[in-house]
């Protein structure tokens, strides 16, 4: 098969990103050497980088939340908490893998990204955060509030409403993760 030389392939298009990637030999620049070269620094500054660590962090405010205050409310909420707490503890697991492996090498980020898994993951951990924050907010709303009116001094109603909030905002953020993947899988990103 011929080729037409300035005509971009779904093949350099990559090649351009992974470069794009690699500049600056990674690691950190001290004086005049480099330190801890693999790492990939460059990757925590595009896009993808960025719902990662955005996923992590707010993942671990959540399951900081659930823990800290939650769970001496775990009876009165019932299932709710544990299915928030079995999603958040899933997704903020595999995110983290994932940003890790990225963070190492960027052979993995173009292999692991262009497949269907990026894809898949994104897509089930944006409706787990969906379906898991909904069932919260209900759950918190009837079973917390009357008691925080009660007692203004009780700590779960804020904690499990910003937990549910912040659920929603992941769910958001895995969806446009989503997108980004599947964006990527077909080569246009």
């Amino acid at each position: 098969m011929p080729t037409i030389i300035g005509m971009p392939t779904q093949r350099s298009a990559r090649i351009a990103r992974q470069n794009i990637m690699e500049d600056g030999g990674g690691g950190i620049k001290i004086c005049c050497c480099r330190l801890f070269t693999c790492v990939n620094l460059n990757f925590l500054s595009t896009n993808h980088g960025l719902m990662k660590i955005s996923e992590v962090i707010l993942g671990s405010c959540c399951q900081t939340l659930l823990v800290r205050f939650g769970l001496e409310s775990a009876a009165d909420i019932g299932q709710a908490f544990n299915t928030f707490l079995t999603t958040v503890s899933s997704c903020l697991l595999t995110s983290s893998l994932l940003l890790f492996c990225y963070l190492i090498s960027t052979r993995t980020f173009n292999l692991v990204r262009q497949s269907l898994f990026e894809i898949f993951y994104n897509l089930c951990a944006c409706f787990m955060y969906f379906s898991a924050s909904f069932y919260m907010g209900f759950t918190t709303s009837f079973w917390l509030y009357p008691k925080f009116e009660l007692q203004r001094a009780y700590m779960a109603y804020p904690a499990m409403t910003a937990v549910y909030y912040i659920g929603f905002m992941l769910g958001i953020i895995h969806g446009i993760d989503c997108y980004l993947a599947y964006k990527f899988y077909k080569g246009c990103l």
